[in-house]
């Protein structure tokens, strides 16, 4: 089953202090104004912070769900099309983006939800 946009927004809502602000042609995710994600409404995509490691594993295993975005300061990008993945496996790829942007103080408070 797809992850619908309002799953999405819900999960991104949901996380410690992340916050959404809408562009003309995408949405971004930001934690204490880092970003971690984009969301792409014209293409149903979301871009996703990931690391170097999990960026490959995602695009070899499913390809039709992942494609590398690029990479910047040894992080992976991911762009995941919405109509190929469920909700619960967005949540942990949103986490884990969020994670990687958090301070650490903040992602210590929070309960890891890939677990």
């Amino acid at each position: 089953m797809a992850t619908s946009n309002k799953q999405l927004f819900k999960i991104v809502d949901g996380l410690a202090e992340a916050r959404r602000s809408s562009g003309q042609q995408y949405d971004t995710f930001r934690v204490r104004g880092k970003v971690f994600g984009y969301y792409w409404p014209r293409t149903q995509t979301v871009g996703l912070k990931q690391t170097l490691s999990e960026q490959r594993a995602l695009v070899a295993e499913r390809p039709e769900v992942f494609e590398e975005q690029f990479t910047s300061g040894g992080f992976g990008w991911v762009v995941v099309h919405l109509e190929g993945i469920e909700a619960d496996e967005m949540k942990e790829l949103v986490f884990e983006a969020w994670r990687l942007s958090a301070p650490e103080e903040l992602v210590a408070q929070v309960p890891d939800l890939a677990r």
